[in-house]
């Protein structure tokens, strides 16, 4: 039930930030469980619904890429494309570039890898790795490759 001291999109909000940082916090986590990796997955949804709700095209395009990186960790393929084409999309169609673009084009990547297509992959890779050149801040740059070069390895 909302608070009723808050307006519906203040609540959406915080719900939605709430969710995704409960996201994170299981991407995170070094021992996932499978009930963790469900969980992992209803936060992700619960957040980019919020976001839905009262978001803007950036957080839409985040809330599409935390979706395809939870269904890449729990080797879901097509589902981590599906979101990873969203997220690019956004990114796109709304010309959001910089961090955000390079984070959609490593989705892709991640998620054809997923998927077993490496092809594509290395595509994606390609793509994203022009996108890092153009983040304008060096450490969201160095931060950006250093997630680039976890594809197609597991992370502990």
């Amino acid at each position: 039930m909302r608070d009723q001291k808050m307006t519906a999109s203040e609540w959406h909000r915080k719900q939605a930030a709430r969710s995704f940082n409960a996201t994170w916090d299981l991407i995170e986590k070094q021992d996932r469980t499978p009930d963790d990796d469900l969980q992992m997955i209803h936060t992700a949804h619960a957040s980019r619904f919020h976001w839905g709700e009262i978001g803007t095209p950036l957080e839409f395009t985040r809330g599409e890429w935390q979706l395809s990186r939870v269904y890449a960790l729990t080797g879901m393929g097509e589902s981590a494309l599906y979101h990873a084409r969203h997220a690019l999309e956004i990114c796109l169609d709304h010309r959001i570039g910089d961090f955000d673009l390079a984070f959609a084009y490593e989705a892709m990547a991640r998620a054809c890898s997923t998927a077993g297509d490496r092809k594509r992959m290395k595509k994606y890779i390609a793509k994203a790795e022009e996108a890092a050149g153009k983040i304008e801040k060096q450490e969201d740059r160095d931060y950006f490759l250093s997630e680039l070069a976890t594809i197609g390895k597991v992370k502990v």
